[in-house]
């Protein structure tokens, strides 16, 4: 049977906060409790709107919060879960988690120290691959020595996440096989502009950890 979606464990969690059971929340929501268990078993539950805020206002908690938003304050602010494990994550474990791109930290080293830079980012046979201005001022820090690139995520409403590091070598792509490749990887820097440098990372060691609550019996 599938694992529950990142939607229905904030579900479940919510609900086992409150000490409801899946008929109190149906209850409280207008549902059926059939139509609850879907979304707290489903690996891929999508409520509509409607749906969205019935189950929102039956568990006493914001839409964003079950849905994983909240982009107005610093994550990691809840409290820690009473059943953590911290478990290291495997070279292939890592690869899968940062396949799909999204935004990572560049991290160096320039005249001002340690730096981190969050770029939009694509994975090209294994190695990380994001786009830049002619003229960033890091491309001279990058050029020689270290880098590592580091992505997470962060569950608020689970007070779960996973962090993967990325450390090695970086170069701007010029070979024109190469980078047609990174061309067509279709990277959309969320800054916007003139960003037509194509910065490959290309990685030594890769590590990873994740934090999971362990859930007990219903």
């Amino acid at each position: 049977m599938s694992a529950a979606g990142d939607l229905g464990r904030r579900v479940a969690e919510r609900r086992r906060q409150l000490g409801l059971t899946v008929d109190e929340v149906a209850t409280r929501a207008g549902m059926s409790p059939t139509y609850v268990r879907v979304v707290e078993s489903s690996p891929s539950s999508q409520p509509s709107p409607a749906a969205m805020w019935r189950l929102a206002a039956a568990l006493e908690m914001p839409v964003d919060a079950i849905t994983g938003g909240g982009m107005e304050s610093p994550p990691g602010r809840a409290e820690p879960s009473d059943r953590p494990a911290l478990e290291a994550l495997s070279v292939g474990d890592c690869e899968s988690l940062i396949a799909a791109g999204g935004i990572g930290r560049l991290v160096f080293s320039d005249r001002r120290g340690p730096t981190a830079l969050p770029v939009n980012f694509r994975v090209l046979e294994g190695d990380v691959v994001f786009r830049t201005e002619p003229k960033a001022a890091f491309l001279d820090s990058i050029a020689t020595g270290e880098v590592s690139f580091e992505v997470d995520h962060l569950d608020e409403a689970l007070t779960e996440g996973w962090s993967v590091l990325l450390t090695g070598k970086s170069h701007v792509i010029e070979e024109p096989g190469e980078l047609a490749s990174a061309q067509s990887l279709s990277i959309a820097p969320w800054a916007g502009g003139e960003r037509e440098v194509y910065v490959r990372v290309v990685p030594r060691k890769i590590t990873g950890r994740r934090i999971r609550k362990q859930f007990g019996d219903d």
